[in-house]
């Protein structure tokens, strides 16, 4: 019988994080404080984030231990399984060995869990009682909601009123969990009110969103601020994925020739990518990565890699990144999480070092990749994570062109229950395809 789950005991799960910063090609370029421009000191970090969490984001260490807090429920979903999607390549006719991560089955619906619990400890442990956050599709807000709960945190989250409005039932998750949601821009903020000044139809977006967070935790007592991408310590946590990922690949005796990732601000694919980036770094293996974004909004393909702010209101430090510009406000693709305007300063160091590449796809593409996945592996995925479906789809053709029997593998990083509405604008032809807008 050939088998379709490769899975891990509790007890084989990784209990460290890796850190690549000491393994890059070249240092990252310093965070730059937005007033001074001068390299940010941890002190000026101290009113956004706690000290264990600054202290990682610098962190020079190549594993990080995981706390037995966050272990304890990490296993209420880890380790995840890894799939073979054989029916995918029995659809596709493709000589190629299609493996994916499924992130799906966390109490959340995505990876983001991995992150948003260790924030959420770390946080506790530092003396935080209330935590701010923004969200897009609605994927990390409720991973936050829900650590915080766990922790015994107060949530505040500002959700991109486009996603606010496609998604309610996001929002009745997070509230679910106990934590208040707010459409972003919201009257809440001084750069809310700014924003709706100008435009009072606003659709928001996760730049403006963060400069909402950020303000309601610096100026509201024992509050911090909560990243659910982009930052180092982000996608350090989320490194359990590609952990577990290469043992479960060697217990088959597998290794990817292709890995594959949808990217907004780069934690899920960092995820995945990063631990086998080791290997190639340091000449044992080498792969194609590659990195999926929305045509619509697209920071590696049409974006500069120059500092820029994190966030509309210039409250962030200048991060040295792949950015169409703080101020640019996506269109309203479904795909709600891949709307930031940056990418993450390590994903945006190994594309300008030639390390990973870079795909875009036009929503319809994108969602007939989805249904086609759905359709044969059954999974209903989210828009974001249907945009690495359409590049396997892609890459696995080739193969079949070819004949080359390539390993391939994706960060299947969340399901698609609550973007019904989506599907259904596709299935019905209304579904409308955005180019990229200056």
């Amino acid at each position: 019988m050939n088998e379709n789950r490769v899975l891990l005991s509790e007890r084989e799960m990784p209990t460290v994080w890796y850190n690549i910063l000491p393994d890059l090609p070249r240092p990252l370029d310093p965070p730059l404080h937005p007033l001074t421009r001068e390299p940010v000191k941890p002190e000026d970090l101290a009113p956004v984030f706690p000290p264990s969490l600054i202290e990682q984001e610098v962190s020079s260490s190549r594993f990080i231990d995981i706390p037995g807090e966050v272990l304890d429920i990490y296993r209420l979903w880890r380790p995840t399984p890894l799939v073979r999607a054989r029916r995918l390549e029995k659809a596709l006719n493709t000589p190629a060995r299609i493996y994916y991560k499924y992130e799906g089955v966390s109490p959340a619906g995505s990876h983001k869990p991995n992150t948003a619990v260790a924030q959420a400890y770390y946080n506790k442990k530092d003396g935080t009682k209330r935590l701010t956050t923004e969200t897009g599709a609605g994927q990390w807000g409720s991973a936050l909601a829900m650590a915080c709960q766990f922790f015994g945190l107060e949530c505040t989250v500002y959700m991109v009123r486009v996603s606010y409005e496609q998604k309610p039932y996001r929002r009745v998750l997070m509230e679910t969990w106990g934590a208040k949601v707010y459409p972003s821009p919201s009257t809440r903020t001084k750069a809310g009110r700014d924003i709706l000044e100008k435009d009072p139809n606003s659709l928001g977006s996760l730049g403006i969103a963060i400069s909402e967070a950020i303000e309601d935790a610096v100026t509201t007592p024992h509050s911090k601020y909560s990243l659910g991408s982009v930052l180092n310590h982000v996608l350090l946590h989320q490194t359990i994925i590609g952990e577990e990922a290469k043992l479960q690949l060697e217990k088959i005796g597998e290794y990817p020739d292709i890995i594959v990732g949808c990217v907004g601000g780069g934690s899920n694919f960092g995820g995945i990518l990063l631990p086998f980036m080791r290997d190639k770094l340091e000449g044992k293996k080498n792969f194609r990565g590659i990195a999926v974004e929305p045509v619509a909004c697209s920071s590696l393909l049409r974006g500069r890699y120059e500092y820029d702010y994190g966030d509309v209101a210039k409250n962030t430090p200048l991060l040295k990144m792949h950015t169409l510009g703080h101020e640019f406000i996506p269109p309203a693709i479904h795909a709600g999480g891949l709307r930031y305007h940056g990418m993450a300063p390590i994903i945006s160091l190994l594309y300008d070092a030639g390390l990973i590449e870079a795909q875009a796809y036009h929503q319809n593409a994108v969602f007939e990749a989805a249904v086609l996945f759905a359709r044969t592996e059954g999974f209903v995925i989210a828009p974001e994570t249907a945009h690495a479906v359409k590049a396997v789809v892609e890459e696995a053709k080739k193969c079949a062109e070819t004949g080359e029997e390539k390993v391939i593998l994706f960060n299947c990083s969340g399901h698609g229950f609550l973007d019904l509405g989506a599907y259904d604008q596709y299935l019905s032809g209304k579904l409308p395809d955005v180019n990229h807008e200056k």
